[in-house]
């Protein structure tokens, strides 16, 4: 495996040693909708993640990263927003250091954030301080952010609302051996896909 294979691959270990001391099934079946939410995302699945044993069907994402902040309202818009990271070649990315508190309501957080993601996403200020390479090269963006992710009565998302720590953000430019490929990405975590399905 590569320099960041094996922290990807594992990247809900955590979680899974979390969910071995939560008796409450309310909350047991979020943090495992969670889990399993992560897993096809990164693996390019998202039409199963946004299943309507999963996702509610409107829901709502507000996203809040990079000085922006956006909200997609509605099945199409979140459809929409999966499909453009897919196109721009940006779904690769992982938890590390997740730090998580589950209720009824749905569960809330802090992360280690971590996204392989090309140079264009970045914009040009980024790279004040690392060289501009090509276009198509990829970088590492790692921040921390802080989520709250709301849930149904069914145990089904609502939506994503997600707070980027800007202090946080550090652009790391890996070595091309290392980038994980989206195709890559699914083939890893296939396996583990798999192993949590109901």
């Amino acid at each position: 495996m590569s320099r960041y294979e094996q922290e990807f691959v594992t990247m809900f270990a955590g979680l899974e040693k979390q969910l071995e001391s939560i008796d409450n099934p309310r909350h047991r079946a979020i943090l495992k909708n969670y889990r399993r939410h992560g897993l096809l995302e990164v693996a390019g699945r998202y039409h199963e993640l946004l299943a309507p044993d999963m996702t509610v069907e409107h829901p709502q994402y507000r996203l809040h990263e990079g000085g922006q902040s956006i909200v997609l309202d509605g099945m199409e818009q979140v459809l929409g927003f999966y499909e453009s990271l897919v196109a721009a070649n940006a779904l690769v990315m992982w938890v590390a250091d997740q730090d998580i508190a589950v209720n009824d309501h749905g569960f809330s957080g802090e992360v280690v954030f971590n996204a392989f993601v090309p140079a264009p996403m970045l914009g040009e200020s980024a790279f004040s301080d690392i060289r501009a390479g090509d276009p198509g090269e990829m970088y590492l963006l790692r921040r921390t952010l802080a989520f709250v992710w709301p849930y149904d009565e069914r145990g089904r998302l609502i939506g994503e609302h997600v707070y980027e720590d800007g202090a946080s953000r550090e652009i790391i430019e890996p070595d091309p051996a290392d980038v994980i490929t989206a195709a890559r990405a699914a083939e890893l975590l296939a396996p583990e896909i798999d192993r949590v399905l109901p």
